[in-house]
């Protein structure tokens, strides 16, 4: 089998070094070298324009491809029969699915045949609302191989949060299921779709994955059955081709003022990058089987369940259930199951699963593990400990991932086996990262023992381009705030090693189980409910989320506490329902009207003795009320 993945493998911290010195002073031939191994319809013309200011980011300027030729195609001749995914179902009981690249090839071409039938052209933006089954990667894919631009949206948002996405990206078509299995519950999908499409005019096409056999309603001449759109459909498809930067997908996130913003990512730059990180942060080996517990709904499993591995021709885990069901050892059970070489997931899904003891862990063997990895938080040290030692026996590497939806792929992490392991640290940046620490006027804090604001002062080639339909918006979040930097929103340490350790957000942003909850979009959905006047969300330690949600509501009536809930609920979803509701009469506010979210955290975190200097608010005697109330 050609190993074409062993050139672009680090096998040693000197050569990490050497590579990242490479990737420093010389980028553009850093990155051409790696694009290079990859099937181009035409080579590119210019490496890399950029500025900053704009901000304008091009990569591969001029080339041609199509990804899904080197997701698929190119792996047909060598290991056409290798599994590209194994799907492990909710019910334990139901049959795994293992899918060839041969085969998952076949799917792809004919869903994509299916979708042109439908009326699908390249550029059509496309919405999959689906659960974690094969067809909503094959759906994935089969958008890529026509050109369309795909806007996956996770299966547990409410009607309310799709249509806001479907009606910003303008989507033309939605792929769906009838309802999804989840731990012991089954939700009803399509019933969430159908709610949303009556706010929607630009939807024309619903195409449906029969999952739960569940009855639903079939709108005519508008829903289409998944197995009646690929009947009769061939199982070849010419890819579409593309230029490196046409848009390849938007997904959405939550930021710190009003709705979410789509982030798009282009064709070219988000192949290389998703690539090259999978292979070295994994240090993925031919014939290993790669685990990855994220869902597609959230930028993980684009890049690190679909992307990064297809590319690498790696086996890839699809996984639709929970940790917890049927019991807490289902993430162990299927390690065994499937003899799992590389685990990636969540620190909310460790710290869950920590809560039940050792018994569910201890009766599984784990001794296929190499490698086990940590994404969507910072993670803590005891939860840290817990999985290094009892997940890992103490001999995997812990690789311990920052990165974000709007960067693609893993920015800064240990290179599992290379990088000296160190607890709770993200530790080094990948080759072709220039991360900085600046102080809040951006001056950069140079050397070892600083801490301040994460920035990167160079364009890597998975970085976001746009906020979709709002070019102004991304400028204003990402590329404002410190002059020619991508500000990243996050707090950094560098240690004494020059390891970094990341801090968490510095922004009006919330870390709730891995995902981004604006406060700003949190306040909105309760500001919805009729009785309440005014709200302020922030954010507070949580023992198994990281971070909850906290909420101080002045409304006019008493004991609405759960309704506030089911508002947040039917606004955008139970994962942005507040852990904490308190009633107050007053916020504090500056003369000015703005709410002093700063002293609402330290109440909300338990800190009430320490406020500074609250003389100077509109309203200080309000602050003591709070505090009162919360204890």
């Amino acid at each position: 089998m050609n190993d074409f993945t062993k050139s672009h493998r680090i096998s040693s911290l000197s050569e990490y070094t050497k590579k990242y010195n490479q990737s420093i002073e010389d980028p553009e031939s850093f990155w051409e070298e790696i694009a290079d191994s990859f099937t181009w319809k035409k080579k590119w013309n210019q490496t890399l324009e950029w500025n900053f200011r704009d901000p304008e980011v091009k990569w591969f300027l001029n080339g041609k491809l199509n990804i899904t030729e080197n997701l698929l195609d190119r792996h047909l001749k060598d290991r056409g029969d290798q599994t590209a995914i194994l799907w492990e179902a909710n019910d334990p009981k139901e049959e795994a699915q293992s899918i060839s690249y041969k085969v998952l090839h076949k799917q792809v071409c004919q869903f994509a045949n299916a979708m042109i039938s439908n009326g699908i052209e390249k550029g059509d933006r496309v919405i999959i609302y689906m659960p974690m089954v094969p067809e909503a990667a094959v759906a994935m894919m089969a958008c890529a191989r026509i050109g369309a631009v795909h806007s996956v949206v996770f299966a547990g948002f409410s009607s309310s949060a799709l249509a806001d996405r479907i009606n910003d990206c303008k989507a033309k078509m939605i792929l769906t299921s009838d309802g999804n299995f989840r731990g012991a519950k089954t939700i009803d999908v399509k019933g969430v779709v159908d709610e949303s499409l009556e706010r929607c005019e630009c939807v024309e096409k619903v195409i449906v994955f029969q999952r739960t056999n569940s009855d639903v309603h079939m709108e005519k001449g508008r829903d289409v059955w998944w197995h009646d759109a690929i009947k009769d459909m061939s199982e070849q498809n010419d890819a579409e081709e593309m230029d490196s930067e046409d848009a390849l997908f938007i997904l959405y996130t939550s930021g710190s003022t009003g709705k979410p913003k789509g982030v798009v990512h282009t064709c070219g730059g988000y192949m290389i990058y998703t690539y090259y990180s999978f292979l070295n942060v994994f240090q993925y080996q031919p014939g290993d089987m790669y685990w990855c517990t994220a869902d597609v709904g959230w930028i993980t499993g684009h890049s690190y369940i679909v992307y990064g591995p297809l590319l690498a021709g790696a086996t890839t885990i699809m996984f639709e259930g929970v940790p917890t069901y049927p019991d807490a050892g289902r993430f162990w059970e299927i390690c065994d199951k499937h003899q799992v070489n590389q685990f990636y997931t969540a620190p909310t899904a460790i710290r869950a699963l920590q809560v039940h003891g050792l018994e569910p862990v201890t009766r599984h063997n784990l001794d296929s593990l190499k490698v086990i990895g940590s994404v969507g938080e910072p993670i803590n040290e005891e939860a840290w400990h817990w999985y290094h030692e009892h997940i890992g026996k103490r001999k995997c590497p812990l690789v311990d991932t920052w990165w974000q939806t709007e960067t693609g792929g893993i920015m800064v992490s240990a290179l599992a086996g290379i990088t000296p392991n160190k607890p709770a640290h993200a530790s080094l940046p990948l080759p072709g990262i220039q991360p900085v620490i600046v102080d809040s006027e951006g001056n950069e804090l140079k050397g070892n023992n600083v801490e301040g604001n994460l920035c990167i002062k160079f364009p890597w080639p998975s970085i976001l381009r746009t906020t979709y339909g709002d070019h102004e918006r991304c400028r204003q979040t990402y590329f404002s705030s410190f002059k020619n930097m991508y500000f990243t929103g996050d707090g950094a340490k560098r240690d004494h090693d020059g390891y970094l350790r990341i801090l968490g957000r510095v922004d009006d942003v919330i870390n709730v189980s891995g995902h981004r909850m604006g406060t700003a979009e949190v306040e909105n959905a309760i500001d919805e409910h009729p009785k309440v006047v005014e709200s302020a969300v922030v954010g507070f330690p949580h023992d198994i989320k990281g971070q909850g949600i906290y909420a101080f509501v002045i409304a006019e009536a008493n004991g609405i506490e759960e309704e506030i809930r089911e508002t947040v609920n039917k606004m955008i979803g139970p994962i942005a329902k507040p852990d904490q509701i308190l009633l107050v009469s007053g916020l504090p506010k500056t003369r000015s009207g703005k709410i002093m979210r700063r002293i609402l955290r330290k109440i909300a975190s338990g800190e009430s003795s320490n406020l500074g200097d609250i003389s100077t608010l509109l309203n200080p005697e309000v602050v003591d009320e709070i505090i009162q109330r919360a204890k």
